[in-house]
């Protein structure tokens, strides 16, 4: 059996993908590992994902820098307009994510984030 490596990926490094949406930095693929990715993302100021949900992957943001309007809940109801007036059963509303906070999305489960703020966020 072979040696079992791993990978250490160095501040500036990873593949970049620049659109006029956003600035990702992919430091972690599925070249590397079967089960898992990782990618540096800046959110612009303005910027808005949208509510989804993903039927099959879990996904976990780790803000760095900045501030985003966050929600991981499914609402009372899905409605097609704003998302951060939506509410859970139990009272979970979108709220304001600092750094440091840490946002965890079971599959199936209705996300969101946005930068309402002036100046850009980062995440992982």
């Amino acid at each position: 059996m072979g040696a079992v490596g791993g990978l250490v990926v160095p501040p500036g490094h990873g593949r970049v993908l620049d659109t006029e949406a956003q600035h990702v930095t992919f430091k972690v693929t599925g070249e590397h590992s079967r089960t898992a990715s990782t990618f540096e993302v800046v959110v612009p100021p303005g910027f808005d994902v949208g509510a989804h949900a993903h039927g099959h992957s879990e996904e976990l943001f780790y803000l760095l820098e900045g501030e985003l309007d966050v929600l991981a809940f499914e609402p009372l109801v899905r409605t097609r307009d704003s998302w951060r007036a939506w509410e859970s059963a139990s009272g979970e509303r979108a709220v304001r994510a600092t750094p440091g906070t840490l946002i965890l999305v079971p599959p199936g489960c209705p996300h969101a984030f946005a930068n309402p703020t002036g100046a850009p966020a980062r995440m992982l």
